[in-house]
């Protein structure tokens, strides 16, 4: 089959290397692949006969499609931990992440990585997209995270135990950790993801512990990355040559330059701690809990501040998956909170979240820049993001996404779809936000728990028709 060549005609076109734009510019792809841009030709610069789709793009912004680097595609709009870890057989919360996940490439994000979750749904996820059974970005993805008993994710009482539901997997011991590790492995993972301390107050895994880890997924050609809010935990996993860190909530200047000169990536994820606070009001979270949010919110814009100043490099990411971070509503948010919280220009957050964000999603060279030769993984903006990033997330402003060269179609009703794992009997936890409710005064969001019978018969008629569609394009 001949390849369809795109051209996309007269914008502003955002490199993603952090500093430049150039103006009235032209892209032209063939197949996945950019193959020129700058002035084009069609007469010269395209062969006769071909396929060609045309964009028009002037007066807007062509850039990278959007990397987020922490995207928990099983959390399922949770609003507590028990609703991550229960309450939904795998089963159906596979289908609910793969319904989810074609939400977060209509909002410009043409690839992510899950940094832990459910069972192997994200593997499953994974290759479901590349086979085309799933619409959705490009995606990697890690288990279960390793954690230990005074670890993130080991949230129940010891009378209770582990779940195998569990987002989290106990490892107390140096033989369990390879163990689990080897496993891994074997189910398909890209990514080992280490649970340390929930806030940072303590180091969970001694430093001989993260540096068997970081060992071993390197032995087996993983990278590994770790849940680190204190600054010991990003000191010794530097030490042990993880290959992205998140969060940083709280570092000392000596970790600080440590980790610039490392240039490991530090991925700070503030999405959900500052929606934590401010939409409290709306989405009925403790004010106890938001107090203490806000003050670790306070602690971070002092750490990161000094460690964009020292030269550390960002990545970008947004724990979406929780009800107050639905999938598709505020990825590119995180860009503007690294503006706030590090002192980053637009076009350094831009960068943060596309470039600097391809290792993590197994693409370093290859996507994260408008350059001949990357993936054409492009998203075109109505407006200016290096003025407004809030461009970037709100509705209809990316008006085109294009996908390996292939531009996407989604359906009408995507932004209005909120799909949710089975939730706690009562009223409990923080409820679902969007872009609407947060700035626009609107409704809490209806998932399809609050559907009728005929909205739900709906879904199963789409599915089944996206089902044909594949079957027809494999004949």
């Amino acid at each position: 089959m001949a390849k369809q060549w795109m051209l996309i005609e007269g914008g502003d076109v955002i490199t993603g290397d952090g500093s430049t734009i150039l103006r009235t510019c032209d892209v032209l792809a063939e197949g996945d692949r950019i193959v020129k841009f700058g002035s084009v030709d069609a007469e010269t610069d395209i062969p006769r006969g071909v396929t060609l789709q045309r964009i028009d793009a002037r007066g807007k912004t062509v850039m990278p499609g959007l990397i987020d680097a922490h995207c928990h595609m099983t959390y399922g709009l949770a609003r507590t931990e028990e609703e991550i870890s229960m309450y939904t057989p795998a089963e159906l919360r596979t289908l609910i992440a793969a319904a989810n996940i074609e939400k977060v490439l209509h909002a410009g994000v043409t690839s992510i990585s899950q940094p832990g979750g459910s069972f192997y749904i994200g593997v499953g996820l994974r290759e479901g997209i590349r086979q085309g059974l799933v619409h959705g970005p490009r995606m990697t993805t890690a288990g279960r995270y390793l954690t230990t008993s005074n670890g993130l994710t080991d949230w129940f009482p010891d009378t209770t135990g582990n779940p195998e539901a569990s987002t989290g997997r106990l490892t107390n011991t140096a033989d369990e950790m390879v163990s689990e590790i080897r496993h891994q492995v074997k189910n398909g993972v890209d990514l080992i993801k280490l649970a340390d301390s929930p806030f940072g107050e303590f180091q969970a895994f001694s430093n001989d512990e993260m540096k068997l880890c970081a060992d071993t997924a390197h032995r087996f050609n993983r990278r590994i990355t770790i849940h680190a809010r204190g600054s010991d935990e990003v000191g010794a996993a530097v030490d042990a040559g993880f290959d992205h860190i998140m969060h940083g909530n709280m570092m000392t200047d000596e970790v600080i330059d440590k980790l610039a000169q490392s240039q490991i990536p530090l991925i700070p994820t503030l999405l959900f701690m500052h929606h934590i606070v401010e939409f409290s009001h709306l989405s009925g979270i403790r004010p106890s809990i938001a107090e203490a949010t806000k003050r670790m919110n306070e602690k971070t814009m002092d750490s990161l501040h000094r460690a964009h100043a020292a030269g550390v490099k960002f990545g970008m990411g947004t724990d979406s998956g929780f009800a107050v971070v639905p999938y598709g509503e505020f990825h590119a948010r995180e860009l503007e909170l690294l503006v706030e919280y590090a002192g980053m220009t637009p076009l350094e957050a831009i960068r943060a979240g596309t470039l600097n964000n391809a290792p993590m999603v197994g693409l370093e060279g290859e996507v994260g820049e408008v350059a001949v030769g990357k993936l054409a993984d492009l998203i075109v903006v109505d407006g200016d993001p290096s003025v407004n990033l809030k461009l970037l997330y709100t509705p209809g402003k990316i008006t085109h996404v294009v996908l390996a060269g292939e531009l996407q179609t989604f359906p009408d009703d995507i932004r209005t779809r909120f799909l949710r794992n089975n939730y706690l009997p009562h009223d409990y936890g923080f409820e679902v936000m969007s872009y609407e409710r947060a700035f626009e005064g609107g409704e809490r969001p209806v998932t399809q728990l609050d559907w009728s019978t005929e909205q739900r018969e709906d879904l199963v008629s789409d599915l089944q028709k996206r089902e044909h569609e594949v079957a027809a394009a494999a004949e």
